[in-house]
């Protein structure tokens, strides 16, 4: 078939879809599929800073992809790394064998971490990591004779993924409420919101460190020596952006400390430069024992996820006969080939480009951007921090989530504008490449969504 008529077959294909015609056999994700498939909103390329749709508007991406598209879409060099590999090596199995580009990509990926850090066990999504730092976690306390400890707590409101564990250690009720009792054994410290002292703060909010105090409350309810690890988001991101008070992550990491409890984490959203440095461990300054990460390791470009470990835990397990497994954990794709190229070449972008520090450079006018939209009607709060942001809205009486929901629809279809919802809060996470005039244009084009929202 020539591009002639390949592309008339798209665009049949298209105007069929834009009608809502054969969407049935896909169930989306995290998507009300009833309402999607009777009016859909398609993306057909991608390039740079911008979507395109396949009727050929224009989009500019708000949310770099589902915050993963670090680089901007379709990046050549990723592209042309993925192409190689798929001719050179399609699969190889990290089971008992191994593939050079998995080692290389550990490498390169430990030497942008604190001197603490050892060893990346990789996966294929941020839910993987963290299931697979939660195994990790119980683990290792076995290998040392602690084995009681089998007891996790994570945090209201965050967000872990959706494999039973990380649903189990989340706290947003509606990615819970469905499936039962979900893992015994885990509870969950109170998130940090606080619009009666942090509305509309700058940056880090200044009340809210004594919140981390609430673990011991829970540590000495079950018995710290009963607990494995403490699960949290650095940055909680699909919940709405909530940015950690001054001092809070310290006091989580000094509790765990004294007690001898593993921190883990959940960097999948703030990793790879979304604050400015290549991981909030550096941003914040606080070393955690486990890190899990995905999205912007390969630009959204293949599917990878992986879990950092400090060093001392892969030691523990290094004991017994050496013809011995020491983790039986694993899945088919760990270390796929195609994921690992993607992941070097989009690691060469970061430094080329010097992105892993951009947000740093630009977080000053992307605050400035966002918080000039404070008279807009019905804000009651903007965050920012490096380069992730969220308004929230007021939510409708008797109708939550409404509001932003109106938002996003009206982004999209009248503004050219891709935006992220959740509940009543608008969340944002451009591309790191974008620049001081394109972050205007994404504030002046919320400005007039917010204006004409009922």
């Amino acid at each position: 078939m020539n591009d002639f008529a390949r592309a008339q077959d798209l665009a049949q294909d298209s105007s069929q879809h834009a009608r809502g015609e054969g969407l049935e056999a896909f169930w989306m994700p995290f998507t009300a599929n009833r309402h999607f498939k009777a009016a859909p909103r398609l993306l057909a390329r991608a390039e740079g800073m911008h979507y395109w749709t396949p009727e050929g508007r224009r989009i500019l991406d708000g949310t770099a992809g589902l915050w993963c598209s670090n680089a901007g879409h379709c990046r050549t060099p990723i592209v042309e790394a993925i192409q190689r590999q798929a001719a050179t090596l399609d699969f190889a199995p990290t089971f008992q064998m191994g593939h050079p580009l998995a080692f290389e990509l550990a490498n390169r990926l430990i030497e942008l971490l604190p001197s603490d850090f050892g060893q990346v066990f990789f996966c294929n999504s941020g839910s993987e990591a963290v299931d697979s730092a939660l195994k990790i976690a119980l683990a290792y306390h076995r290998m040392r004779g602690e084995g009681q400890r089998t007891r996790l707590i994570g945090r209201e409101r965050g967000y872990h993924g959706v494999g039973f564990g990380g649903i189990s250690v989340g706290g947003i009720p509606g990615n819970r409420k469905h499936f039962g009792a979900l893992l015994p054994g885990v509870d969950h410290l109170p998130h940090t919101h606080n619009l009666e002292h942090n509305a509309f703060s700058e940056g880090q909010p200044q009340w809210g460190a004594h919140l981390a105090d609430e673990l011991e409350k829970i540590l000495t309810l079950h018995d710290p020596s009963t607990v494995a690890a403490v699960i949290v988001e650095p940055v909680a991101g699909s919940t709405g952006v909530l940015i950690p008070p001054v001092g809070y992550l310290q006091r989580l990491r000094d509790i765990t400390s004294k007690h001898g409890i593993l921190l883990i984490f959940d960097e999948v959203i703030t990793g790879f430069g979304r604050l400015g440095s290549p991981f909030a461990i550096q941003h914040f300054g606080v070393t955690p024992d486990l890190v899990t990460v995905a999205k912007g390791i390969t630009n959204g470009a293949v599917p990878m996820g992986a879990v950092f470990a400090r060093k001392g835990l892969y030691e523990a397990f290094m004991q017994g006969p050496e013809k011995s497994i020491e983790l039986f954990h694993g899945y088919t794709y760990s270390g796929h080939p195609l994921a690992c190229a993607a992941a070097l070449a989009t690691l060469d972008v970061y430094r080329d480009e010097g992105l892993l520090g951009r947000a740093a450079e630009l977080a000053a006018h992307w605050q400035q951007a966002l918080h000039s939209l404070r008279d807009c009607p019905h804000v009651i709060d903007i965050r920012t921090i490096g380069l992730v942001g969220a308004v929230e809205l007021a939510p409708r009486a008797g109708a939550p989530g409404a509001r932003a929901f109106d938002a996003f629809i009206s982004a999209f279809h009248d503004h050219d504008l891709l935006i992220r919802v959740t509940g009543d809060i608008i969340a944002m996470s451009p591309p790191l490449i974008i620049s001081a005039s394109q972050i205007d244009e994404i504030a002046e084009r919320l400005r007039c969504v917010l204006s004409t929202l009922a």
